[in-house]
């Protein structure tokens, strides 16, 4: 259920190719119901492209990108080469993860007696406008039952909306590492990189980092998080924490990334 009925120039789509023949490839766009578009052969690859049918064949699912747009004629034209592979990987995932939300707030729908067009108009586009897609409204129902009432939501929808989010959608974490080198030349040194390690260390409902010993003077440091965003931010807070701790009590202290 698309907010618009065509896609934004610079957007990203999920495609399905029609025919691919001669001069390039139509195709039809998952995320927009009876819209097609047209990828010039010259964007199908980089370099020169022989024969297209060496690149895309019917049937089969792209990511492109939205190079031009005719709203009057409903004209799209569109790059398959100008889409990298985190792009193509993240996009697809998107687009999965949103036909999965469109049943699961089918679901919200039988629960109440409506159609998911009433829905949609209901509290559907809110929570799209709230949220930035349906999916990422579920999955903050999911991590926190009262996400919607602290958002000024209010319905009777809403107790269908918490069961299905519980029931079916599974909170992603993701773990990341990074490494500290802490040394101290004072007397007492072993205690004091023992308490700059525990100044790293933190656990909470969303974020777990631990500290682990690789070889004198460095230590790994492993991040768990609801996203890599969150992870990152962690990731060099905590180090810094423990870094001024070392520095402040005569040692010397570097977060890196990652060691060669």
């Amino acid at each position: 259920m698309p907010v618009k009925n065509i896609p934004d120039k610079g957007e990203l789509v999920v495609c399905t190719v029609v025919k691919a023949k001669g001069f390039g490839a139509f195709v039809k766009l998952e995320e927009y119901p009876d819209t097609e578009g047209f990828i010039h052969i010259k964007e199908v690859a980089p370099g020169w492209v022989k024969n297209i049918r060496n690149h895309v064949k019917e049937g089969q699912k792209i990511v492109c990108k939205v190079m031009d747009v005719d709203s009057s004629k409903g004209y799209i034209d569109l790059s398959l080469k100008r889409v990298n592979e985190h792009q193509r990987r993240e996009k697809v995932q998107q687009w999965k993860n949103e036909k999965k939300a469109g049943k699961l707030f089918q679901m919200v729908a039988d629960k109440i007696g409506k159609s998911s067009d009433e829905c949609f108009e209901e509290f559907g586009k809110e929570l799209i406008k709230k949220y930035g897609s349906l999916y990422e409204a579920f999955e903050e129902v999911a991590y926190d039952n009262d996400a919607l009432k602290k958002d000024g939501f209010s319905g009777e929808w809403i107790d269908a909306f918490m069961e299905v989010a519980r029931e079916n959608i599974i909170i992603p974490f993701v773990t990341i590492t990074g490494y500290v080198e802490i040394f101290s030349p004072e007397r007492n040194g072993v205690e004091h990189i023992r308490e700059a390690l525990k100044k790293i260390e933190k656990k909470d409902e969303e974020v777990t980092v631990t500290v682990k010993y690789v070889s004198a003077p460095i230590y790994r440091i492993d991040v768990t998080a609801p996203d890599y965003k969150t992870a990152e931010k962690e990731l060099k807070e905590c180090a810094e924490k423990g870094v001024e701790y070392i520095k402040k009590h005569g040692g010397t202290g570097t977060f890196k990334r990652k060691i060669k």
